[in-house]
């Protein structure tokens, strides 16, 4: 018995070593390749002492818009680009969990806040950001045109500001789709397809995503383009400071959606424990209170402190909202039909 149990508790020794092995290799010694869209941005110091905690490494891999980002993890859903992906929002996530991209995981950090903001009861995707998508304007441009504000989606469609809006395609970026959908919301189904027939008679310029049109197309950025309306965020102005600490753009408030951002663990990950661990470092505090500054939009985590400038661009009181069953039901038709109004 004694030699039974002895080579009982080698082979057992044996298999706990190998299997501390395995597992101990994706906890501390593996990298994790988070996936997400090419607006994602982030303090290194965190993922160094993310690093320096845990010993995982976080490569960062970027994948277009958010919309583009959402068919990259469906199409290669069976060989993940990734171990855990970040940006896919309300407007997208029924495509991706119809699809099966995420796996249940729920984080210690989800019920500080984040809960809130839940899809649905399975906790493959927990919220990390949310955001007002509104039309942004360029008030020195217009006034040197001598062309008032708008203030109304309904605005956008009157001569006076014929070629002055750029937006992002549905299709392929979240901002474009939280746009079209808050255009369904305000026109209802019947109706918001003749109101983008008459934005693209007014000379609506669509790019693929919001990397072009906000720094690129839009007069009010850095980028210096040529248009003074874009669709972007609420929160998008207290990125364009003047010497007072001033916006020197605004939102218009009577235009935004809601949208929220969601990260998850990607079934068939290849590092599964780290990248539960990255994504409760998504949720953390370290990483929550360096959202506003680095990507413009508002932390999910309750209590963080937002920047001073924040005060000058406030969230949207009455952000149009449609219900997810609603989205998921019929997204690919309201994209098709915006595609006959606009590119027909």
């Amino acid at each position: 018995m004694r030699r039974l149990f002895t080579l009982t508790a080698v082979a057992l020794s044996v298999a706990m070593t190998a299997s501390c092995s395995l597992f101990g290799s994706d906890a501390t010694d593996g990298k994790v390749v988070l996936v997400t869209h090419d607006s994602f941005e982030y303090d290194q110091a965190v993922f160094d002492k993310f690093k320096a905690d845990t010993g995982i490494t976080v490569e960062v891999r970027k994948s277009g818009d958010a919309g583009a980002l959402t068919n990259q993890l469906v199409l290669t859903k069976a060989s993940p680009l990734g171990d855990v992906a970040f940006g896919v929002d309300n407007t997208f996530a029924s495509r991706a969990l119809n699809e099966g991209v995420f796996a249940e995981y729920r984080s210690p950090e989800a019920d500080k806040g984040p809960q809130r903001y839940a899809v649905d009861d399975t906790g493959r995707l927990t919220a990390v950001d949310f955001g007002d998508v509104c039309v942004n304007v360029d008030p020195a441009a217009l006034a040197a045109a001598n062309v008032p504000a708008p203030t109304s989606l309904e605005d956008l469609a009157d001569p006076k500001y014929k070629d002055l809006l750029v937006v992002e395609d549905p299709a392929t970026s979240s901002p474009g789709l939280a746009f079209l959908l808050a255009t369904v919301s305000q026109y209802g189904q019947k109706d918001f397809q003749g109101y983008w027939a008459r934005l693209k008679a007014n000379g609506v310029k669509v790019v693929s995503g919001w990397e072009e049109a906000y720094t690129q197309e839009f007069s009010g950025s850095s980028g210096k383009g040529k248009r003074p309306l874009v669709v972007s965020y609420a929160s998008s102005p207290s990125a364009e400071l003047d010497d007072k600490g001033k916006p020197r753009t605004a939102a218009l408030l009577d235009t935004c959606f809601k949208q929220v951002e969601y990260a998850g663990v990607l079934t068939g990950a290849k590092n599964t424990e780290g990248a539960r661990k990255v994504l409760d470092l998504l949720l953390s505090a370290d990483f929550q209170s360096k959202v506003p500054d680095k990507m413009y939009v508002y932390p999910t985590r309750e209590g963080v402190q937002l920047p001073a400038a924040w005060a000058a661009a406030p969230p949207a009181e009455n952000a149009a909202t449609l219900p997810a069953p609603d989205i998921a039901a019929n997204r690919e038709r309201w994209i098709e039909q915006w595609r006959a109004a606009v590119r027909g």
